[in-house]
């Protein structure tokens, strides 16, 4: 017996009692109404899997139009719910007309029972899947909701940012590619989270890709997918980041660590808006806002012969150049408070502030590492402070700096391998997750692990 709810509307109670009598062997739950008004009544129609509808209601009324009229109602008020016309032989074109409104399927009057079981079961095998795709599409809304969340923003009004960010209001409503410049540590990707989330395609997936990160053999693999079998690892079909992103933004970082090679590849796949899986020779179209960005002068790297001038056209119709942090003035006191909240937060520590000499040192400070420098330094400063005020000896600044036997590690090295560490510890050994935290890529923490020998 299937776990399902069939309601069964007819005004000719014979029909009901043979209807009710069939199906209650074959479904768990059988209702039947005499009257069609009584539907307005029903305040959990959606519970309902299937209907089985009569066409005609009124005496000597054979047109089908009442029953046209509750079947637009009933999917008001339950779209998902499978409807089964039932009808005479003469009123076929009518049935017709109903699967055309939105009913599943009809039943010829008198039926056969076998026929009208199997009609109703593949009815009840159509809301499950109705179900399943409802299921389905908000597991994917959730998803990308869960992915678009970004708990960092763009913080400061300084000039230089307002600039910028003025650029990026107006390029948002459009679809060109965009270029991000910019020195590490500035915000570029979140640049390019604020050109997404203020696009029209918002509601659609953000997807980001760290090209430093890719290795040359696994480059068409990660971001055009493989089919299964295409290669030793390749144990299933697997989407790569551009057919990911379809329908949303597609954010390709650190593009200039791109080989000669993989520049035409990826090139291809730019002005043919299609891409071809490892293992397959069929192409797949794919919509996507295309977002890069670069820490190094790609014109340069054009005139070296290093990077090819079609590419660069093609990802630069606008650039945008995310201004260092030396040149957005005290909007190093408005990031360094917002910093110190969080931080004071997440260790334990409220009621922490930065005391006026250190806001100078701060301010007077070139931060040749921006944002990110910043951060790390506020998070240094509150993890080691035993103090409720943090004076200039708590910010150790420069890569000369060093912190005293008594209070920590004495090298930057040292003080690299304890937020590594913390890092890790404070994310279970994730290291996707402990490189997010420190601002790097998870390339660069394998890096510099391999390079302490951890």
């Amino acid at each position: 017996m299937l776990d399902a709810k069939i309601l069964v509307i007819d005004d000719n109670k014979s029909v009901l009692s043979a209807l009710e009598i069939l199906l209650q062997f074959e479904y768990k739950t059988v209702e039947t109404i005499s009257n069609p008004n009584q539907i307005s009544s029903f305040p959990d129609l959606t519970d309902f899997d299937i209907v089985l509808l009569d066409m005609n209601f009124s005496a000597g009324v054979n047109s089908g139009n009442e029953g046209l009229f509750w079947l637009r109602e009933i999917l008001k008020k339950a779209p998902q719910i499978s409807i089964v016309m039932m009808t005479a032989y003469g009123a076929i074109d009518l049935a017709v007309k109903a699967l055309k409104e939105g009913a599943a399927d009809f039943i010829l009057k008198p039926w056969n029972n076998d026929k009208l079981l199997a009609t109703v079961k593949s009815a009840y095998e159509l809301r499950k899947s109705k179900k399943e795709f409802n299921r389905l599409k908000q597991k994917e809304h959730n998803l990308k909701q869960h992915i678009n969340q970004n708990k960092n923003y763009i913080i400061g009004d300084s000039k230089a940012l307002s600039s910028v960010l003025s650029l990026v209001g107006k390029v948002a409503k459009t679809d060109v590619n965009v270029l991000v410049t910019g020195e590490n540590g500035t915000g570029k990707e979140l640049i390019a989270r604020e050109l997404h989330k203020l696009s029209p395609r918002n509601n659609e997936v953000f997807i980001s890709v760290d090209m430093g990160s890719i290795s040359e053999n696994l480059f068409e693999s990660e971001l055009f997918g493989h089919t299964k079998g295409s290669f030793t690892d390749a144990k299933e079909d697997r989407a790569g980041k551009f057919e990911a992103a379809n329908g949303g933004t597609l954010f390709l970082d650190e593009i200039g660590n791109l080989s000669l090679q993989t520049q035409a590849k990826l090139l291809s796949a730019i002005q043919n808006r299609t891409i071809v899986p490892v293992g397959s020779n069929k192409p797949i179209p794919v919509d996507i806002r295309l977002v890069c960005a670069t820490n190094v002068n790609l014109d340069k790297m054009v005139s070296e012969g290093l990077f090819r001038e079609d590419l660069l056209y093609r990802i630069n119709t606008i650039r945008v150049q995310a201004p260092p942090l030396r040149e957005r003035g005290e909007d190093v006191l408005v990031l360094a408070d917002f910093y110190l909240k969080k931080f004071t937060s997440k260790y334990g520590k409220q009621g922490q502030r930065i005391n006026q000499a250190a806001q100078e040192k701060l301010m007077s400070y070139n931060w040749p590492g921006n944002v990110r420098e910043l951060l790390h330094a506020i998070e240094r400063a509150v993890i080691l402070s035993e103090g409720s005020v943090l004076k200039p000896e708590d910010f150790l600044l420069g890569v000369n700096s060093s912190i005293s036997v008594d209070s920590g590690p004495e090298t930057l090295e040292e003080m690299n391998m304890l937020m590594i560490t913390n890092a890790l510890n404070q994310n279970n050994g994730n290291y996707s997750a402990a490189a997010e935290q420190l601002g790097i890529s998870r390339q660069t923490l394998y890096n510099r692990l391999k390079k302490i020998g951890k």
